[in-house]
């Protein structure tokens, strides 16, 4: 058992069986890895890096032990795999960071907290802190492994992954969930003022009819006393 909180050499021997169990049993387990290592560790983007890095190492050594004999097409695919089971499990980062902020919303806290900034950064940032990671883990993997992985890191460059797409949607809607938030508070403000405003102007006007009376009555006042 690594650091990281999983089992590479279970992952290596995963990859040795994936002719036989196939391509999705595989997947999952790169998730069900890759989720375990982040769940035993708080869910920053530097050990998100440090995790990704480690399972994508693993993976490689799975591939290139796994894929002997096998074609590079194959090899491609088991790597393309092991990318796509990281991403699925960073989903679930994703979505814990979306009910954390949404907490946030909730009790009040608006963009011009630092708390809050910082985790939308991070948000933003989830998906290239993963691909920066799988990036320098394969480029360590040795000459037999670079031509798979250009073509699996060159996939990915175009489609993007499902993490990036997720919390740039998640970023985009509790920005506008806050943002109509302000706008309801600054509206709310200006109703209060407009009827402070309207109860002041009220107040005054009453205070001006209640002097008037009085002044009158003590105007009534005088000529009875001069009798």
């Amino acid at each position: 058992m690594s650091k990281a909180g999983f089992d590479q050499q279970a992952m290596i021997d995963q990859f040795a069986q994936a002719a036989a169990k196939g391509s999705e049993q595989l997947r999952k387990s790169v998730h069900d890895a890759t989720l375990q290592a982040l769940q035993g560790r708080e869910l920053s983007l530097k050990n998100i890096r440090s995790v990704v890095g480690q399972v994508t190492q693993a993976a490689s050594a799975g591939a290139a032990s796994g894929g002997i004999g096998a074609s590079g097409k194959q090899i491609e695919d088991m790597l393309d795999t092991a990318v796509a089971g990281m991403d699925d499990a960073l989903l679930k980062a994703v979505e814990a960071n979306r009910l954390a902020l949404q907490r946030l919303v909730e009790q009040g806290v608006s963009l011009r907290e630092t708390q809050l900034k910082k985790a939308l950064g991070d948000l933003e940032k989830m998906e290239d802190t993963m691909m920066a990671a799988v990036k320098k883990a394969a480029g360590s993997a040795g000459d037999s492994m670079a031509a798979p992985w250009a073509q699996v890191l060159e996939k990915f460059d175009v489609s993007g992954t499902k993490t990036g797409a997720q919390a740039a949607g998640t970023v985009e809607a509790l920005v506008g969930q806050m943002q109509t938030a302000m706008r309801d508070t600054r509206a709310a403000s200006i109703k209060a003022a407009q009827t402070l405003a309207e109860s002041y102007t009220a107040l005054v006007s009453g205070v001006m009819i209640g002097m008037s009376d009085a002044l009158r009555q003590g105007a009534a006042e005088k000529p009875s006393r001069k009798k």
